[in-house]
């Protein structure tokens, strides 16, 4: 039995609205010179009518045209999200429906931004349990649904969007062989949080929505978090296959902000040249930051033949995570 998972097809999607920095400007007391110097970010898309539901449709599509694959030839469908559209269905049966499929495996994973990578692990262990798996992994969020567009030090950042890959142990052309993850945690729940609606946080019938409904973060302490554990366990799943930071042909972290890519590149000693990075387009898509950077890679020519990539993320929870990817 191979030990190793197999990204045959990659696709990505995002709303066509796009709200730039100064459109934000009309409603937000914020100035385009302000957001770009502290993030980075120029714009972000927004879903207009979509849900995450349509996101993750288009991202599947695609993701399946670049396998080479039908629909039903999927076992499994991974959607890493905490903004679905419906509490019950999860976002993973709703998408089975809408592909057309039953008697599938479907099941949400809510690890923040770090959910795809979370998902990835997962469906790398479905694969060693069952060889013949074709598994779909989204990741999707609609984060301006728990935004507060009063809020300059959060609302800059974040953009809708859903990126969606193809895991198999079929070793075709063009794939990219996922060494490894690495996965990590802290359980610290005061940096980062959306209480609002959860079961020890719930709404009764005609309650005003409260400032917990949307996303509360500690920024500096985000910064020096992400920072560390990004850097560090990056370092540690290189050292565990032999390789160092100057055999990464590609870089992918977690599309947070442009000064958290930049402190973790350069603790790593990777070349700016070697960090692929679309912050200033898309902002913070949280759980599809890194399969949308991936699949966008992939797709402009960044990523080619035998190059050696390195994912690496950070959310919520907190939780934080690593892939290396062979193509």
């Amino acid at each position: 039995m191979s030990n190793f998972s197999y990204i045959s097809g990659l696709g990505y999607h995002v709303p066509e609205r796009v709200y730039t920095n100064s459109d934000l400007e009309k409603f937000v007391d914020t100035t385009d010179e302000w957001i770009v110097s502290r993030t980075g970010i120029k714009q972000r898309h927004v879903v207009e009518n979509e849900t995450c539901l349509d996101l993750t449709f288009e991202a599947t599509q695609k993701a399946l045209k670049n396998a080479g694959m039908e629909a039903d030839e999927l076992t499994h469908i991974l959607v890493a999200t905490f903004t679905a559209d419906t509490v019950i269905p999860s976002a993973a049966c709703l998408l089975m429906e809408k592909l057309g499929l039953s008697n599938r495996i479907p099941m949400d994973i809510s690890a923040a931004c770090s959910g795809f990578v979370y998902a990835l692990e997962v469906a790398r262990a479905l694969i060693c349990l069952n060889p013949d798996s074709k598994i779909l992994v989204c990741g999707c969020e609609i984060l301006t649904s728990r935004v507060n567009w009063e809020d300059r030090s959060t609302c800059v950042l974040f953009g809708d969007g859903a990126g969606a890959v193809i895991l198999t142990a079929e070793n075709v052309k063009n794939s990219g062989k996922i060494i490894d993850v690495l996965l990590s945690s802290d359980g610290e729940s005061e940096t980062l949080n959306v209480r609002g609606g959860g079961s020890a946080y719930p709404y009764k019938l005609g309650d005003p929505i409260g400032e917990d409904h949307f996303i509360q973060m500690q920024g500096r302490s985000i910064y020096r978090k992400a920072v560390r554990s990004m850097s560090s366990i990056s370092l540690e799943i290189l050292a565990k296959h032999g390789f160092t930071t100057q055999d990464v042909d590609v870089f992918i972290p977690h599309q947070a902000n442009m000064r958290i890519i930049e402190a973790v590149g350069k603790k790593l000693e990777i070349p700016s040249e070697k960090v692929f990075s679309n912050v200033e387009r898309f902002g913070n898509t949280s759980a599809a930051s890194i399969p949308i950077a991936l699949a966008e890679a992939k797709e402009v020519g960044v990523i080619k033949k035998g190059d050696l990539v390195l994912l690496a993320t950070f959310g919520g929870g907190l939780t934080w995570g690593s892939t290396l990817i062979q193509f």
